[in-house]
């Protein structure tokens, strides 16, 4: 009976530049769907309200003014955070709500561009980078980090 080949295994490493990626993609939902950064939405204060504004519609014809309507408006000094979520959930998320569909296009076209940024950069600087891993940053920081 023949033996099973064993699968040589490599050590998982931290990659800096995989994880400040993914902190590209997190800032750009962030701020598409919060209004803030990944930390802001983490540490933001509670600033969340509605607030009453007034819209004025004015007529061309001569029988008389224009019509008055109320909105409700979500208005959060920095951006939604987490604190918001918590004491005004339905505030929040329907906010949230409303950003994600007011911004999604935009957001689709900053997370496409990163990608194609991130995946140019890393294939062009092969060499750069795998100079950098083996000369300073494995000897300074051990084998499970990388550049």
């Amino acid at each position: 009976m023949a033996r099973k080949k064993k699968r040589s295994r490599r050590r998982a490493s931290f990659s800096i530049l995989n994880a400040l990626e993914a902190y590209v993609y997190a800032s750009i939902l962030t701020e598409g769907v919060a209004g803030t950064s990944p930390v802001g939405l983490i540490t933001g204060e509670k600033d969340i309200m509605q607030v009453k504004t007034l819209t004025t519609l004015k007529q061309d014809d001569s029988l008389g003014g224009g019509s008055e309507t109320y909105n409700m408006v979500t208005v959060a000094a920095d951006g939604i955070s987490l604190s918001d979520i918590m004491a005004e959930p339905t505030l929040a998320l329907g906010a949230m709500a409303s950003n994600f569909q007011a911004n999604l296009l935009p957001m689709a076209l900053a997370g496409f561009t990163t990608s194609i940024s991130f995946r140019v950069g890393k294939r062009l600087l092969r060499k750069p980078l795998r100079t950098i891993n083996s000369a300073i940053i494995k000897p300074a920081l051990g084998a499970g980090i990388r550049l």
